[in-house]
C-alpha cells in the first residue's frame, strides 16, 4: 500500500473526522441515537482503517497493544465502579439517582455519561484488540 498516495492522502484526512463523530456519538447518545456500543465501534473502525492503509506495525505504534489492554479493564472497571458507587450510596447496582445527593436529574445525567464511557472505551479496546490479533495471524 505504499505506493497508494491517493488511499494514504484520503485516510489522514478521514481519520480525524471519523474520531470526532464517534465522541459525538459517545456524548450525545442519552439524548439522541448513538451511546457507548456504537462509538466504540465507530472508534475501532478508525484503527482498523488505519491498519488497511498504513500496515499493522504503523498501528501497533499509535495504538500499542499493552495499552489497549489497559484500556479493556479500564472500561469494564468504570462501568462496574458506577454501579457499586451506587450501593455505596445507599441505592441499588447501577442506580443513578444516589450519585448526586441534591439533585437526582444530575446523577441519573452522570450515571449514564459514566456508564456509557465505560461501555465505549471497553467496545473500542476489545474489537482493536481481536482486529490485532487476526491481522497479525501468520506473521512471525
Amino acid at each position: 500500500m505504499k505506493d497508494q498516495i491517493v488511499l494514504r492522502v484520503i485516510a489522514k484526512l478521514f481519520i480525524p473526522f471519523i474520531l470526532l463523530f464517534a465522541l459525538y456519538v459517545q456524548f450525545h447518545g442519552d439524548y439522541r441515537p448513538g451511546g457507548g456500543f456504537q462509538a466504540g465501534v465507530i472508534f475501532a473502525a478508525a484503527f482498523v482503517l488505519y491498519t488497511l492503509i498504513f500496515g499493522l506495525e504503523a498501528a501497533k505504534k499509535v495504538a500499542k497493544p499493552n495499552l489497549v489492554q489497559v484500556l479493556v479493564a479500564v472500561g469494564v472497571l468504570l462501568y462496574v465502579g458506577t454501579g457499586i458507587m451506587g450501593i455505596l450510596l445507599g441505592g441499588n447496582f447501577l442506580d443513578y439517582n444516589v450519585l448526586d445527593h441534591h439533585d437526582p436529574v444530575h446523577g441519573q445525567h452522570l450515571g449514564i455519561l459514566l456508564i456509557e464511557l465505560g461501555v465505549g472505551i471497553t467496545v473500542a479496546s476489545v474489537m482493536i484488540t481481536i482486529f490485532f490479533s487476526f491481522a497479525g495471524r501468520g506473521q512471525s
